[in-house]
């Protein structure tokens, strides 16, 4: 048998060291991952749910509790956990993940950080290939927790079957980019920390804003700490989502394959060469960053 296909069979076991060591292939592209990447079965029916919102939403704790519930139901979870990656040195700001430590040693959970690789919402091209990889296992879900900074969350929105936007009483100014685009991306709203003050009044307003929308979009509150709405929210994540199933399937697979084909057509270009020809262009005074663009992409 072929390697990878060997590779494959092990991960469909729920072998987790592979499955590490797969993904890391993948994450590198280091050969055979793209015979693995085109041996998957795009269809195969994993829920994939993406929780995205502001820094300091509760993100992470959220991650904790709903995983909690689901492996005490002796359902096998993977998560995740994209991590933004520094602009000066390429690498990942791999993020504290204190808060899911217990996770660790739970035989039921796989827990995989990942750099957003320059991609403003945090889903790159890897994201993708690396989901699909762990829709390979024998997971029962898996969660994608993604960094928010502003409107860019709106990227989760071509992977994820379900998408989560975890708020807290003080995102007053998440109003405005409510308005602005996660309306669009958004399934659920989640006001986390809801036992702190304004958090009755925040909803409100939220409701007012959502009501206005052209779709049906649940807010719930949950103090992931106290393990509180957890219930609720995780009766949401199991039932089947609403609307037409085909059409979403179609958006989400366009959006992954826009993905692929960027990622694809961008591999020639090397970051580290492109800041060294920056460095020298910019000793030039008729420097132009157009003219720089184009002659270094014919030149890539």
């Amino acid at each position: 048998m072929n390697t990878h296909l060997t590779l494959l069979n092990e991960i469909k076991q729920g072998n987790y060291k592979t499955l590490a060591r797969v993904l890391t292939l993948v994450e590198n592209d280091i050969a055979p991952a793209n015979l693995l990447l085109k041996d998957l079965d795009s269809m195969k029916n994993v829920p994939v749910i993406g929780i995205t919102g502001p820094p300091g939403a509760g993100k992470s704790t959220l991650v904790n509790a709903i995983t909690n519930q689901f492996t005490n139901d002796g359902k096998r979870v993977a998560i995740l956990a994209i991590d933004p990656t520094s602009p000066f040195n390429f690498g990942s700001l791999l993020g504290d993940r204190i808060r899911m430590a217990a996770q660790f040693n739970n035989p039921n959970v796989f827990i995989r950080s990942l750099a957003t690789r320059g991609a403003l919402g945090g889903i790159s091209a890897k994201t993708i290939e690396m989901v699909d990889v762990l829709k390979a296992s024998n997971f029962d879900l898996i969660l994608v927790e993604t960094v928010g900074v502003g409107q860019s969350e709106v990227e989760i929105a071509g992977l994820a079957d379900k998408t989560i936007v975890v708020l807290v009483p003080e995102s007053g100014d998440e109003i405005q980019n409510i308005k602005s685009g996660l309306m669009e991306i958004a399934d659920c709203f989640v006001i986390n920390k809801a036992d702190r003050d304004g958090a009755a009044t925040f909803a409100n307003n939220l409701k007012k804003i959502v009501h206005q929308g052209a779709k049906v979009i649940p807010i719930l509150k949950t103090v992931a700490d106290k393990n509180e709405g957890i219930n609720d929210l995780c009766d949401w994540i199991i039932k089947p989502a609403e609307g037409n199933q085909n059409a979403t399937k179609e958006f989400l697979f366009a959006e992954k394959a826009w993905k692929l084909i960027q990622y694809s057509k961008m591999k020639p270009i090397d970051k580290h060469r492109l800041r060294d020809s920056i460095h020298e262009a910019m000793k030039k005074d008729d420097f132009n960053i157009y003219r720089f663009s184009e002659a270094f992409e014919k030149s890539s």
